[in-house]
């Protein structure tokens, strides 16, 4: 018996999240594809989508025909012509309901704050800044022509070029060893050589190979290497300046704010950064932990375009 449902996909940078639930919030399928759901991350972006929902709604045990909506929050989309390509990952044979095409922060607020006002500050594979304000107002950061040089890649880039430029001291050692075993270099030399090659030919390759390298900056902040801390610090600055910039567009005193990414959430860049806004003139900057995740705040879109009452937020945990 066909059972109505609604899809959420979280495309982020790395992977592609694909959530299939009833009308009631009950979960029927999820799928966790460690491809990317952008072009600009991977070539196969439409191939890696539209398997995923295939395969989801195998799992399902439902088809096309039984999908009342669609909601795809999908990094990269930031112009109205991006929906050019946007659009081609949800298009399937016999998907014919309404599909909603949004950048992946939009799906990961609704998530994160289950669409109360407030801000999402993601910083991961890639980076960007949201708010909603009380009058239902979208603003980014990049409305600002602002850009947080904190995602992933950007932390390594920087760390790589602090010790080629010869600041590296006694504390950070450990930080040194990792980079050369990253990189499979014998010594700083070696590094050196491997960089004034441009690292690697193909730039996603070589932005993937840095952003595996970023959870070995922000531990190595956490344990007291000065070039790591120097490095978050400046990101930290940045997500900051981005967080009071989308603030000031808030008419309340305080301003619920969440971080999302593995950048952002680890232990140093967390911490620095709600210290930093405690320290901020504009707001009161009030550290929610997500309540749902990206894919399921994708859902509740659908559940909104169908006109649905958002179900309790047990009913739409991931497992």
């Amino acid at each position: 018996m066909s059972i109505p449902a609604v899809i959420g996909i979280d495309g982020g940078g790395t992977h592609t999240r694909v959530l299939v639930c009833d009308l009631e919030g009950r979960q029927l399928a999820y799928l966790d594809n460690p491809c990317a759901a952008s072009i600009y991350k991977d070539s196969n972006a439409v191939h890696n989508v539209r398997n995923s929902i295939i395969e989801a709604l195998a799992i399902a045990n439902s088809s096309p025909k039984d999908v009342r909506c669609v909601a795809a929050g999908i990094a990269g989309y930031d112009k109205p012509e991006d929906l050019a390509w946007v659009s081609e990952l949800t298009a399937l044979p016999g998907l014919h309901c309404p599909k909603l095409h949004m950048n992946d922060a939009v799906a990961a607020h609704a998530g994160a704050l289950r669409a109360r006002p407030g801000i999402v500050a993601i910083s991961g594979t890639g980076s960007i800044i949201l708010g909603i304000n009380e009058s239902r107002q979208h603003i980014r950061n990049y409305d600002f022509r602002h850009y947080a040089h904190s995602a992933a890649r950007f932390l390594a880039y920087d760390a790589v070029y602090e010790v080629l430029a010869g600041h590296a001291g006694a504390s950070d050692e450990a930080l040194v060893a990792s980079m050369l075993r990253h990189w499979e270099a014998a010594d700083l030399d070696s590094l050196t050589a491997i960089a004034r090659q441009g690292f690697h030919s193909d730039s996603k390759e070589r932005d993937k190979h840095f952003g595996q390298f970023a959870p070995v900056v922000t531990n190595a902040a956490e344990s007291g290497s000065s070039i790591a801390m120097a490095v978050c610090n400046r990101a930290i600055h940045q997500l900051k300046v981005g967080i009071e910039l989308i603030g000031s567009s808030f008419s309340s005193d305080t301003v619920e704010t969440a971080y999302i990414g593995s950048v952002i959430r680890s232990g140093y860049v967390s911490r620095r950064l709600s210290e930093e806004l405690a320290q901020g003139s504009n707001k009161r900057y009030l550290a929610m932990e997500p309540a749902l995740s990206p894919v399921a705040g994708a859902v509740l879109l659908a559940y909104q375009e169908l006109g649905i009452d958002a179900p309790t937020d047990s009913l739409l945990q991931v497992s």
